[in-house]
Parts: C-alpha cells; structure tokens; sequence
C-alpha cells in the first residue's frame, strides 16, 4: 500500500481538492478528521459535482461555485476500510464485489495509514507468483486429496527444481479434482526436458510453458 498518502479535511474547497487530483495524478483522496478517516472523496465525485459544460454560468460564476462548495458535500463518509493486516486476497475480493478500484487502510482507531490500489494489488500478486523472475510454470489437474501436491513438489526436487509459488483453485477443475499452478526456477534446461517428461507421465498436466516477457504489448504513446 501507499503510505505516504494526500488527504484533506471535510472544509477543504472543491476547487482545492479537483487541483490536488489532477497535479497529482491521483484518483481518490481520503478525508480525515484528526488523523482519523470520516470520508473519501474521488475524481467521479468531482466530476459529478461539477456544473456540466452546457450550463450557462461564465467562468468566474463556476470558479466561484467550485470555491463554495466543500470536500464534505460531495465525499462518501465512512467508506469501505481496509485493516492493515487484512490479506491481499481479501482486499481484491472487495474490490472486485463492490466495484472499488482502491481503498483506504486504517488501523485499530480508525486512523489513516495507507492506501490501496487496485495496482497495488497487481503488483502484490505478480511479485508473489515469480514471474519477473524467469519462472517456468506448470498447471497441473490433481485428485482432491491430501498429499497430492506434496507428491508434486517432491518430483520436482529430484530435479533440483526451486519451487518459487503454489497457487490453487476449484473452480476451474473437473470434479473432484483441483488445479495447481507451480512456479519453479530451473537452472539446467536438460533438466526441464526431463522433469516435464516425468510429470507428463505421472499426473495430468493441464499447461507448461515460461512466460515472454521481451515484447511484452505497451500502450503506445500519445
């Protein structure tokens, strides 16, 4: 999470805070009230309560009306939180049910000490996958019982495999069975073939492969 957060307080203009977004480059800003958090207020809110670009005010009536108007009329007070213990699995489940692309994290008291992006989130997940790190990857259909991904893990071994993540899901798997994703560093590429061959023969390999990432697609400049 971002520790080092912008926040401003329920009296803070409207004008003030669409300023604070746009130089920052920042989507939400937290409200605080004596440290403690009572509010959120983001670039749609803003944008929301803006006068809409058919409105027949001049400038200096919409300047005006943006001066007057408070951070506290438009923000949405008691927001969703986060503690700051919470997992990073919890926090992309509430993101994704109730639609929130970040979320502020606060302690016991109530009191601001972080933020967290749905980004932060990304990043959280790919570090801990090992793709950055050259990881080969094998997605694996096994039985729904205990021990079969221990017999995995010790298959690779024999190959002085370094497993880097394990990752496990139900819901993309026959019935009765389970998918596994495992991530391992291999050093010998002779090894790789022969440690494939052995998993082959022995459970159901659903994919192997290791991901390209040289070319990756970019979004192309303005």
């Amino acid at each position: 999470m971002a520790k080092d957060v912008l926040t401003v307080d329920e009296n803070t203009s409207l004008m003030r805070a669409t300023r604070i977004l746009k130089e920052n480059s920042i989507r939400r800003l937290p409200v605080v009230s004596h440290g403690k958090l009572i509010g959120i207020v983001t670039d749609r809110d803003v944008k929301d309560a803006s006068p809409s670009k058919t409105t027949s005010l001049d400038i200096h009536e919409l300047y005006y009306l943006l001066s007057e108007m408070k951070v506290k009329d438009v923000m949405t007070s008691n927001p969703l939180t986060l503690s700051e213990d919470d997992t990073l699995e919890k926090a992309a489940l509430v993101m994704l049910e109730d639609k929130i692309s970040g979320l502020p994290v606060v302690d016991g008291l109530g009191h601001l000490v972080g933020l967290l992006s749905e980004t932060d989130v990304l990043r959280g997940f790919i570090h801990s996958t090992g793709i950055k790190d050259g990881a080969v990857q094998f997605v694996l259909d096994l039985p729904d019982v205990a021990g079969s991904v221990t017999r995995v893990i010790e298959s690779l071994r024999k190959f002085n495999a370094r497993v880097i993540s394990v990752l496990t899901s139900f819901e993309d798997a026959p019935e009765g069975k389970k998918r596994v994703a495992v991530r391992v560093m291999i050093d010998d590429a002779g090894q790789e073939e022969a440690m494939t061959k052995e998993l082959r023969e022995t459970f159901t390999v659903v994919y192997h492969g290791k991901d390209e990432l040289k070319n990756m697609p970019r979004k192309r400049a303005v």
